[in-house]
């Protein structure tokens, strides 16, 4: 028995190196990465009309108050680690005007519509939902609308926390502490009504919360860690190229995100539906004897390309193809 076999038979036989295993499988044969990438469009999209209803809002708002505005607007930035004071630095020109408002609703609103759009797409696809079980666009919209109220909502506890977080020395570690947990439980809500609201199955909590945790806890040590790892990255460009620095660290940011959302789907989907252990080499050759995991995920892959629902779509495996007796 050769190397790869003996890593193969370890992986197949070990849950722990299975299960990651075949989420990554997965995330590959779903084409996890351009569906984070139209996420991430649209998200890249959503942003700048927002953060500009957000100034035009707070100078009507706070007119008479330009200390607190600037405190609210401080504390929405820091949800972008790094790139978020270059943001500042750059936005606070905008005064609160009647077109400006206009123009972020209406930027706002087809960003943020674009977004939960692609997330449908995404977990339809993820969850193989055939395309004929899928919502028509009325519905689809009416489910993006809904999302939209939620996850404002959610936005603007995580940023009040993030307030909390960020003044420790005024209130304290253990506060602070707190704030984290609760950002958190937070996140793993938001994450799990997403999951539910957005996939076109009836899916219950226990089947996604495992990807809710998942996606919240790494989005939690983005939310850490995004500093050090954004002014690494953007430690010459923004220096160098400015305003082109800032485009990127959005773009990296936005992206991370996605995929966080994106893999704590696939891992509800692999648990759920049983699609592991996979068999090593199935993305790399077509001699391989397939798992049970492989032929319940390529017959899934089918059964999501049904456009009718008097369509029918069987799924049969030949034996694989004997080794060439050249080689």
């Amino acid at each position: 028995m050769g190397l790869v076999d003996r890593v193969d038979a370890y992986q197949r036989r070990h849950r722990w190196a299975g299960l990651p295993l075949a989420v990554v499988y997965k995330f590959v044969d779903d084409q996890g990465a351009y569906l984070t990438a139209l996420i991430t469009y649209y998200g890249f999209v959503s942003l700048f009309p927002l953060l500009l209803l957000l100034v035009t809002a707070l100078g009507f708002a706070l007119q008479d108050n330009p200390g607190l505005q600037e405190r609210v607007l401080d504390s929405a930035l820091a949800q972008f680690p790094v790139i978020g004071d270059q943001i500042a630095a750059n936005i606070h020109s905008f005064q609160g005007n009647s077109l400006a408002l206009v123009t972020g609703v209406a930027g706002g609103l087809y960003g943020g519509l674009g977004v939960v759009q692609a997330v449908q797409n995404a977990l339809n696809k993820i969850w193989g939902v055939p395309r004929n079980s899928r919502p028509n666009p009325i519905a689809a919209r009416l489910r993006s609308l809904a999302l939209l109220a939620v996850g404002g909502g959610a936005i603007l506890a995580t940023t009040a926390l993030s307030v909390v977080t960020a003044s420790a020395d005024v209130f304290g570690g253990g506060v602070r502490a707190a704030a984290v947990v609760v950002a958190v439980a937070i996140n793993v809500v938001l994450f799990t009504v997403a999951f539910r609201l957005l996939t076109a199955r009836p899916l219950t909590v226990a089947q996604v919360r495992t990807g809710a945790i998942a996606a919240a806890l790494v989005w939690q040590g983005l939310q850490g860690g995004g500093a050090f790892l954004l002014g690494h990255m953007l430690k010459g460009a923004t220096a160098t190229y400015g305003m082109f620095g800032i485009v990127l660290g959005l773009l990296a940011w936005i992206y991370l995100g996605a995929i966080t959302f994106v893999a704590g789907a696939e891992i509800n989907v692999v648990r759920e539906h049983r699609l592991w252990p996979r068999s090593l080499l199935t993305p790399f050759t077509d001699r391989v004897e397939l798992t049970t995991g492989d032929r319940r995920a390529y017959t899934s892959y089918a059964e999501t390309e049904r456009h009718k629902g008097f369509e029918n779509v069987d799924v049969d495996f030949d034996p694989p193809p004997d080794d060439d007796p050249a080689d």
